[in-house]
């Protein structure tokens, strides 16, 4: 019985932090970091503020919890991505390019709730060293299907073509998010396949399934 009480209070406790960290999120989504305050943080959450000091030890460590979350959410969709796609290598890579600028992971809400952290990105060393740690998450998925394409198994520069890969989705994805009504779907991922399949040397439009 004990373990049992002791579980529900550990669940409860997880539940009510996500429910700051989303209420985090949905300020900063419809008005900028500057609306995320403690109070209105709490109050959209249903809670006191003095409660959010149980959580955490301030708004900026509320922040960054806000700001991860949110990207390890995108790392996740990413992996699912990947998952999700049949066939051999090269069909899973133009895929995966596509797939990555599609929602849900071009979101015009992911790309304002990240614009409104970058700020604390460069002032904060805790901020900058989460973001490091999802960053090198996005390009060790490129990485690791790099390596699964035809003779690049262990190449030494794998790693630099990921991050040249990631760089291009991280743009496409930026414009296509904040310009989602403007920028034609199909152009943004025919660019995209274009480009990447340029820094890798193959036909990546030639082997995206025509059922995708």
């Amino acid at each position: 019985m004990v373990t049992t009480r002791r579980a529900y209070r550990r669940e409860g406790e997880e539940r009510r932090r996500e429910a700051l960290i989303a209420a985090a999120i949905q300020l900063v989504t419809e008005a900028g970091p500057g609306a995320a305050t403690v109070r209105a943080i709490a109050e959209r959450a249903g809670v006191t503020p003095g409660l959010i000091r149980h959580y955490f030890s301030g708004k900026d460590e509320l922040s960054r919890a806000a700001y991860v979350a949110m990207m390890q959410r995108m790392v996740i969709d990413n992996q699912a991505a990947i998952d999700a796609v049949p066939g051999d290598a090269v069909t899973r890579f133009a895929v995966c390019v596509v797939t990555w600028l599609r929602p849900p992971v071009k979101d015009p809400q992911a790309l304002v709730v990240w614009a409104g952290f970058v700020p604390m990105i460069r002032a904060d060393p805790a901020m900058r060293e989460a973001h490091g740690a999802t960053y090198r998450a996005f390009r060790d998925q490129w990485e690791v299907l790099i390596a699964a394409l035809p003779g690049r198994a262990d190449q030494p520069d794998n790693r630099a073509l990921a991050t040249a890969c990631n760089a291009v989705i991280d743009g496409l994805w930026l414009e296509g998010s904040l310009q989602a009504e403007a920028l034609n779907q199909s152009e943004l991922e025919r660019i995209g396949l274009d480009a990447i399949g340029a820094i890798l040397g193959i036909d990546l439009k030639g082997a995206l399934p025509q059922e995708v």
